[in-house]
Protein backbone atom coordinates (compact mmCIF):
# COMPACT_ATOMS: atom_id res chain seq x y z
CA UNK A 1 0.00 0.00 0.00
CA UNK A 2 2.61 2.17 0.49
CA UNK A 3 5.78 0.80 -0.89
CA UNK A 4 4.79 1.66 -4.97
CA UNK A 5 4.61 5.19 -5.76
CA UNK A 6 1.91 6.77 -8.79
CA UNK A 7 1.33 4.66 -12.08
CA UNK A 8 3.61 1.73 -10.76
CA UNK A 9 0.73 1.22 -8.25
CA UNK A 10 -1.79 -1.16 -9.09
CA UNK A 11 -5.55 -1.41 -8.65
CA UNK A 12 -5.24 -3.37 -5.52
CA UNK A 13 -2.57 -1.35 -4.06
CA UNK A 14 -5.10 1.86 -4.41
CA UNK A 15 -8.28 -0.07 -3.33
CA UNK A 16 -6.39 -1.63 0.16
CA UNK A 17 -4.92 2.36 0.50
CA UNK A 18 -7.82 3.70 -0.16
CA UNK A 19 -10.51 1.49 1.77
CA UNK A 20 -8.14 1.73 5.24
CA UNK A 21 -7.64 5.60 5.05
CA UNK A 22 -11.59 6.09 4.26
CA UNK A 23 -12.80 4.28 7.36
CA UNK A 24 -10.38 6.37 9.39
CA UNK A 25 -11.54 9.41 7.63
CA UNK A 26 -15.52 8.46 8.21
CA UNK A 27 -14.48 7.74 11.79
CA UNK A 28 -12.84 10.91 12.36
CA UNK A 29 -15.15 12.80 10.26
CA UNK A 30 -18.22 11.32 12.53
CA UNK A 31 -16.64 11.33 15.61
CA UNK A 32 -15.76 15.35 15.57
CA UNK A 33 -19.22 15.83 14.67
CA UNK A 34 -20.61 14.23 17.48
CA UNK A 35 -18.36 15.23 19.59
CA UNK A 36 -17.30 18.54 19.05
CA UNK A 37 -20.83 19.62 16.26
CA UNK A 38 -18.44 20.36 13.40
CA UNK A 39 -17.12 18.42 10.72
CA UNK A 40 -12.94 17.39 10.72
CA UNK A 41 -12.73 15.54 7.21
CA UNK A 42 -12.81 18.34 5.20
CA UNK A 43 -13.30 22.35 4.62
CA UNK A 44 -15.98 22.74 1.63
CA UNK A 45 -18.41 23.56 4.84
CA UNK A 46 -15.32 25.75 6.57
CA UNK A 47 -15.00 28.15 3.29
CA UNK A 48 -18.68 29.00 3.64
CA UNK A 49 -18.54 29.49 7.18
CA UNK A 50 -15.48 31.80 6.71
CA UNK A 51 -17.29 33.70 4.48
CA UNK A 52 -20.14 34.49 6.65
CA UNK A 53 -18.03 35.26 9.10
CA UNK A 54 -16.37 37.90 7.29
CA UNK A 55 -19.87 39.16 6.14
CA UNK A 56 -20.71 39.57 9.47
CA UNK A 57 -17.26 41.13 10.41
CA UNK A 58 -16.02 38.90 13.16
CA UNK A 59 -12.34 39.02 13.18
CA UNK A 60 -11.86 35.77 15.77
CA UNK A 61 -13.44 33.62 14.35
CA UNK A 62 -12.18 34.29 10.93
CA UNK A 63 -9.01 33.91 12.43
CA UNK A 64 -9.94 30.32 13.94
CA UNK A 65 -12.04 29.40 11.01
CA UNK A 66 -9.35 30.19 8.46
CA UNK A 67 -6.69 28.48 10.46
CA UNK A 68 -8.47 25.50 10.72
CA UNK A 69 -8.56 25.50 6.73
CA UNK A 70 -4.89 26.40 6.49
CA UNK A 71 -3.77 23.21 9.00
CA UNK A 72 -5.35 21.27 6.07
CA UNK A 73 -3.89 22.94 3.61
CA UNK A 74 -0.46 22.65 5.37
CA UNK A 75 -0.76 18.95 6.13
CA UNK A 76 -1.29 18.07 2.57
CA UNK A 77 1.31 20.58 1.90
CA UNK A 78 3.64 18.73 4.68
CA UNK A 79 2.76 14.70 3.02
CA UNK A 80 3.49 15.62 -0.35
CA UNK A 81 6.89 17.71 0.90
CA UNK A 82 7.89 14.50 2.62
CA UNK A 83 7.07 12.46 -0.68
CA UNK A 84 8.81 14.28 -2.88
CA UNK A 85 11.67 15.05 -1.00
CA UNK A 86 12.93 11.35 0.53
CA UNK A 87 11.20 8.91 -1.33
CA UNK A 88 14.80 8.41 -3.12
CA UNK A 89 16.50 7.56 0.15
CA UNK A 90 13.44 5.56 1.26
CA UNK A 91 10.08 5.00 -0.51
CA UNK A 92 8.48 2.98 2.87
CA UNK A 93 9.26 5.48 4.98
CA UNK A 94 8.93 8.69 3.58
CA UNK A 95 5.19 7.46 2.58
CA UNK A 96 4.59 6.24 6.34
CA UNK A 97 6.14 9.51 8.32
CA UNK A 98 3.12 11.22 6.95
CA UNK A 99 1.10 8.35 8.63
CA UNK A 100 2.68 8.69 11.62
CA UNK A 101 2.23 12.15 12.26
CA UNK A 102 -1.33 11.86 11.64
CA UNK A 103 -1.12 8.95 14.40
CA UNK A 104 0.47 10.96 16.68
CA UNK A 105 -1.92 13.97 16.41
CA UNK A 106 -5.21 11.46 16.61
CA UNK A 107 -3.58 9.79 19.62
CA UNK A 108 -3.16 13.41 21.82
CA UNK A 109 -6.95 14.32 20.81
CA UNK A 110 -7.78 10.73 21.91
CA UNK A 111 -5.70 11.18 25.43
CA UNK A 112 -6.39 15.19 25.50
CA UNK A 113 -10.26 14.39 25.28
CA UNK A 114 -10.95 10.74 27.69
CA UNK A 115 -8.40 12.74 30.58
CA UNK A 116 -8.76 16.71 30.49
CA UNK A 117 -11.38 17.98 27.82
CA UNK A 118 -13.37 20.55 29.66
CA UNK A 119 -15.63 20.88 26.90
CA UNK A 120 -14.23 24.52 26.47
CA UNK A 121 -14.95 26.74 23.73
CA UNK A 122 -11.37 27.14 22.95
CA UNK A 123 -10.48 23.24 23.65
CA UNK A 124 -13.01 22.55 20.25
CA UNK A 125 -11.06 25.13 18.52
CA UNK A 126 -7.46 23.31 18.94
CA UNK A 127 -8.50 19.51 18.87
CA UNK A 128 -10.62 20.74 15.55
CA UNK A 129 -7.60 22.24 14.25
CA UNK A 130 -5.17 19.11 15.09
CA UNK A 131 -8.14 17.33 13.52
CA UNK A 132 -7.84 18.96 10.51
CA UNK A 133 -4.29 19.24 10.09
CA UNK A 134 -4.12 15.23 10.38
CA UNK A 135 -6.86 14.73 7.90
CA UNK A 136 -4.80 16.86 5.29
CA UNK A 137 -1.72 14.63 6.23
CA UNK A 138 -4.08 11.81 5.48
CA UNK A 139 -5.72 13.48 1.92
CA UNK A 140 -2.45 14.76 1.01
CA UNK A 141 -0.23 11.55 1.31
CA UNK A 142 -3.08 9.46 -0.57
CA UNK A 143 -3.38 11.83 -3.03
CA UNK A 144 0.45 12.51 -3.48
CA UNK A 145 1.49 8.77 -3.83
CA UNK A 146 -1.37 7.15 -5.82
CA UNK A 147 -1.06 9.85 -8.78
CA UNK A 148 -4.24 12.08 -7.45
CA UNK A 149 -6.35 8.55 -7.65
CA UNK A 150 -6.80 7.81 -3.85
CA UNK A 151 -8.65 10.46 -2.31
CA UNK A 152 -10.25 9.29 0.84
CA UNK A 153 -11.28 12.42 3.68
CA UNK A 154 -14.63 13.52 1.46
CA UNK A 155 -16.42 12.40 -1.26
CA UNK A 156 -17.50 15.35 -3.04
CA UNK A 157 -15.03 14.47 -5.80
CA UNK A 158 -15.66 10.36 -5.46
CA UNK A 159 -19.62 11.20 -5.87
CA UNK A 160 -19.22 13.13 -9.07
CA UNK A 161 -16.78 10.64 -10.95
CA UNK A 162 -19.38 8.05 -9.78
CA UNK A 163 -22.28 10.05 -11.51
CA UNK A 164 -20.06 10.51 -14.17
CA UNK A 165 -19.13 6.70 -14.46
CA UNK A 166 -22.37 5.78 -14.44
CA UNK A 167 -23.81 7.67 -16.91
CA UNK A 168 -21.18 6.55 -19.27
CA UNK A 169 -21.78 2.66 -18.52
CA UNK A 170 -25.16 3.34 -20.09
CA UNK A 171 -23.32 3.21 -22.93
CA UNK A 172 -21.71 -1.18 -24.10
CA UNK A 173 -18.21 0.36 -25.20
CA UNK A 174 -17.69 2.48 -21.62
CA UNK A 175 -18.61 -0.86 -19.74
CA UNK A 176 -15.73 -2.73 -21.59
CA UNK A 177 -13.88 -0.62 -21.13
CA UNK A 178 -11.38 -1.90 -18.21
CA UNK A 179 -9.92 1.47 -17.15
CA UNK A 180 -13.21 2.84 -16.52
CA UNK A 181 -14.36 -0.06 -14.50
CA UNK A 182 -11.08 -0.35 -12.70
CA UNK A 183 -12.24 3.52 -11.70
CA UNK A 184 -15.84 2.48 -10.43
CA UNK A 185 -14.42 -0.43 -8.27
CA UNK A 186 -12.03 2.01 -6.34
CA UNK A 187 -14.02 4.81 -5.70
CA UNK A 188 -17.26 2.46 -4.79
CA UNK A 189 -14.89 0.73 -2.06
CA UNK A 190 -14.22 4.41 -0.92
CA UNK A 191 -17.84 5.42 -0.71
CA UNK A 192 -18.81 2.32 0.79
CA UNK A 193 -15.97 1.97 3.24
CA UNK A 194 -16.24 5.75 3.98
CA UNK A 195 -19.91 5.18 5.36
CA UNK A 196 -18.51 2.27 6.61
CA UNK A 197 -16.01 4.21 9.27
CA UNK A 198 -18.76 6.56 9.79
CA UNK A 199 -21.66 3.95 11.02
CA UNK A 200 -18.80 2.06 13.35
CA UNK A 201 -18.21 5.50 15.11
CA UNK A 202 -21.78 6.36 15.35
CA UNK A 203 -22.68 2.93 16.90
CA UNK A 204 -19.77 3.19 19.12
CA UNK A 205 -19.44 6.88 19.90
CA UNK A 206 -21.69 6.30 23.16
CA UNK A 207 -19.35 3.77 24.81
CA UNK A 208 -15.85 4.62 23.91
CA UNK A 209 -16.15 8.51 23.21
CA UNK A 210 -12.74 9.98 22.87
CA UNK A 211 -11.18 6.48 22.74
CA UNK A 212 -12.94 6.04 18.94
CA UNK A 213 -9.55 7.71 18.29
CA UNK A 214 -7.35 5.38 19.92
CA UNK A 215 -8.98 2.68 17.36
CA UNK A 216 -8.48 4.95 14.28
CA UNK A 217 -5.04 5.27 15.53
CA UNK A 218 -4.90 1.85 15.24
CA UNK A 219 -6.02 1.25 12.03
CA UNK A 220 -3.63 3.37 10.64
CA UNK A 221 -0.80 1.54 12.44
CA UNK A 222 -1.91 -1.83 10.50
CA UNK A 223 -1.39 -0.07 7.05
CA UNK A 224 2.17 1.21 7.90
CA UNK A 225 2.86 -2.07 9.76
CA UNK A 226 1.21 -4.71 6.74
CA UNK A 227 3.92 -2.39 4.28
CA UNK A 228 6.82 -3.08 7.05
CA UNK A 229 5.91 -6.90 6.96
CA UNK A 230 5.83 -7.01 3.54
CA UNK A 231 9.11 -5.73 2.94
CA UNK A 232 10.77 -7.86 5.54
CA UNK A 233 9.22 -10.90 4.05
CA UNK A 234 10.46 -10.48 0.70
CA UNK A 235 13.67 -9.74 2.31
CA UNK A 236 13.30 -12.95 4.03
CA UNK A 237 12.07 -14.68 0.81
CA UNK A 238 15.60 -12.94 -1.30
CA UNK A 239 17.91 -14.02 1.46
CA UNK A 240 16.75 -17.95 1.21
CA UNK A 241 16.64 -17.94 -2.33
CA UNK A 242 20.39 -17.05 -2.26
CA UNK A 243 20.92 -19.43 0.35
CA UNK A 244 19.33 -22.07 -1.77
CA UNK A 245 21.41 -20.45 -4.85
CA UNK A 246 24.36 -20.59 -3.11
CA UNK A 247 24.02 -24.57 -1.26
CA UNK A 248 23.64 -25.74 -4.64
CA UNK A 249 26.91 -23.74 -6.38
CA UNK A 250 28.74 -25.54 -3.05
CA UNK A 251 26.72 -29.26 -3.15
CA UNK A 252 27.55 -29.02 -7.18
CA UNK A 253 31.09 -28.52 -6.55
CA UNK A 254 31.77 -30.71 -3.77
CA UNK A 255 29.84 -33.49 -5.92
CA UNK A 256 32.43 -32.66 -9.07
CA UNK A 257 35.66 -32.58 -6.32
CA UNK A 258 34.37 -36.18 -5.21
CA UNK A 259 34.37 -37.28 -8.41
CA UNK A 260 37.81 -36.28 -9.50
CA UNK A 261 39.20 -37.41 -6.27
CA UNK A 262 37.30 -41.09 -7.32
CA UNK A 263 38.33 -40.99 -10.94
CA UNK A 264 41.98 -40.26 -9.54
CA UNK A 265 41.74 -42.77 -7.06
CA UNK A 266 40.54 -45.75 -9.48
CA UNK A 267 43.52 -44.30 -11.90
CA UNK A 268 46.43 -44.63 -9.43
Amino acid sequence: MLRKYSNSRSLSDNIKLGSLTAVSAGMVNIGSLLLFFSFSSNVTGHYAILASEIVKGNLYQIAVVFSWIFLFFFGSFLSNLIVIHFSKVNTYMAHALPLFIEITCLLYVGIYGDNFYQETLTETEYLLALMLFAMGLQNGLTASISNFTVKTTHLTGTTTDLGILFSMFTKKEYRTNNALRDKAKLLVSIASSYIFGGVIAGFTYVHLGFKMFYFISFLLLIIISYDMYKIRFRRFLIQRRKLKVNWINIKGQLSVQFRKEKEESITS
